[in-house]
C-alpha cells in the first residue's frame, strides 16, 4: 500500500488563452492560522513576458471547493529611478497572524531586454521587496524595499521570508550576474538575518557556494521545522556537462547561522521545500523531468539522509518531454522557458496532511495553477 494518498485535488486559477491571465504560474501557497488556504500567482500573456506581468492573490476558505476572485494587491514601485514589476510572491508566516508577501521586482525600465542575457548569462537588476497582510490575505501593507546590501548584484528572492525558533527573520536569495557583466559567474544561495523586523540584515551567510563556478545551487527553498532546524533543497545544475545534478539538501541547527555542507537527496530535479508530516516523517516534492514531467514526492525517516523509492508517490504527470539533451547554460535557460509543468510549493496544513501547489497545462504559454492535498497513512497497531 502506498504510504501517501491523495484526498482532493483541483485548480485554483485557470486564465483565458491568449489573454493577459494565460499564462499563471509561479505560485506560492500558504495555510494561515484561520486554515485559509492562501495563493499568490504570476500572471502575464506569455510565459516569457515581463510586460504585462502581474501578481494575483486567491484563496479558498472551504479546503478548495472554492476560490475568491484573484485580486492584484501589488503595484511595483520606482526603485533607484527605474521602473519595475514583480516578477513573483512567495508567501510565508511572520508569527502573530502575520503572513509575508516576499516579492522579486525585476528592471523594467527598458522593455525590449529580455530577463536572462544569452550574451553574458547575466539578469535584469533584480531586488527584493515585502508586504504584509493582517488579515488572511484580504489587503496588504507595502510593499518595502528589504535592502541586500553589501550585495549589489541582482539578487531574486527564493523564497519567504522565514522566522526562526529566536524569532530572528531569514531573508533568502541567490546571487546572480549584472546584465553587462562578462566575468565568470560565480553563484551562490544566500540567507541575510534581520533581528528588528526586516529594517537592517547586518548578517548573512552563504548557504551554499561552489567557488570554482562549476556548480549551482539554483532556486533554494528552506523551511524551519519544528524542532527549529532549517532544511535547504537546491535545483543543482553543472555549467561543465550542461546537465542537472539531483537535489542536494543542507541543514542548519542553529537557526541559519552556520549550515552543513549540502549532500546529494539521490533524486533528481527541481525542489519544493521540505515539510515535516504529522507523525515525524519529511516529505520532498519535487519535479522529475528526465523522462515524462511528474510532480512526485518522497518521504524520510532519517532527518533527509535518504528518500527509499517505495516511499514515492506521483501527484501529477505531464503529457510531453520537456527537458532535452544540452550544450550550454543558454539551452538551459530556453528550456526552461518552455517548461509547461513545474515549480512545486508546499505548506502544512493543521491535520498533519499537505497543500501542494504547482503550474501545469497542454502549452507553455497557457497554463494553470493546480493543486493537491496528501495525507500519509497511519500505521495500524
Amino acid at each position: 500500500m502506498p504510504r501517501v494518498r491523495l484526498v482532493s485535488q483541483g485548480v485554483a486559477f485557470m486564465g483565458e488563452a491568449g489573454s493577459p491571465t494565460s499564462s499563471a504560474c509561479f505560485a506560492s501557497c500558504h495555510v494561515t492560522a484561520s486554515g485559509r488556504w492562501l495563493v499568490a500567482l504570476r500572471v502575464a500573456p506569455r510565459k516569457t513576458d515581463t510586460r504585462p506581468e502581474r501578481i494575483l492573490i486567491t484563496w479558498s476558505d472551504d479546503e478548495g471547493s472554492s476560490w475568491a476572485p484573484p485580486a492584484a494587491p501589488f503595484s511595483a514601485p520606482v526603485h533607484n529611478d527605474r521602473q519595475g514589476t514583480f516578477r513573483l510572491a512567495n508567501l510565508g508566516d511572520l508569527g502573530n497572524g502575520v503572513v509575508g508577501a516576499s516579492l522579486l521586482w525585476v528592471d523594467d525600465s527598458n522593455p525590449a531586454l529580455p530577463f536572462f542575457n544569452e550574451t553574458t548569462e547575466g539578469l535584469l537588476l533584480c531586488r527584493p521587496f515585502l508586504a504584509i497582510s493582517r488579515d488572511d490575505g484580504a489587503s496588504w501593507e507595502g510593499p518595502r524595499y528589504l535592502d541586500p546590501a553589501p550585495f549589489s548584484m541582482p539578487t531574486p528572492i527564493t523564497g519567504p521570508v522565514l522566522v526562526n525558533r529566536a524569532g530572528e527573520w531569514l531573508l533568502q536569495f541567490e546571487t546572480q550576474k549584472p546584465y553587462d557583466d562578462a566575468a565568470p559567474w560565480i553563484q551562490s544561495a544566500v540567507m541575510m538575518r534581520s533581528t528588528d523586523g526586516g529594517r537592517t540584515w547586518p548578517a548573512c551567510t552563504r548557504v551554499a557556494h561552489d567557488p570554482s563556478g562549476r556548480l549551482f545551487h539554483w532556486d533554494m527553498r528552506a523551511r524551519v521545522l519544528p524542532d527549529g532546524r532549517i532544511l535547504a533543497t537546491f535545483w543543482m545544475f553543472d555549467r561543465e556537462s550542461a546537465a542537472y545534478r539531483n537535489i542536494h539538501i543542507a541543514e542548519s541547527r542553529d537557526g541559519g547561522h552556520t549550515w552543513s555542507p549540502p549532500w546529494d537527496s539521490g533524486l533528481p530535479g527541481q525542489p519544493a521545500a521540505i515539510t515535516q508530516l504529522n507523525g515525524g516523517e519529511l516529505a520532498l516534492v519535487h519535479v522529475d523531468r528526465e523522462s515524462l514531467p511528474c510532480i512526485k514526492m518522497r518521504l524520510s525517516s532519517d532527518g533527509g539522509r535518504s528518500w527509499p523509492e517505495e516511499s514515492e508517490f506521483v501527484i501529477a504527470r505531464a503529457e510531453i518531454t520537456q527537458q532535452g539533451a544540452k550544450g550550454s547554460m543558454q539551452d538551459a535557460w530556453t528550456e526552461m522557458q518552455s517548461f509547461s509543468l513545474g515549480l512545486p510549493q508546499t505548506s502544512p496544513l493543521p491535520d498533519g496532511d499537505l497543500l501542494v501547489t504547482w503550474y501545469q497545462g497542454q502549452t507553455t504559454d497557457h497554463t494553470a495553477i493546480h493543486w493537491a492535498r496528501l495525507r500519509r497513512h497511519q500505521a495500524r497497531g
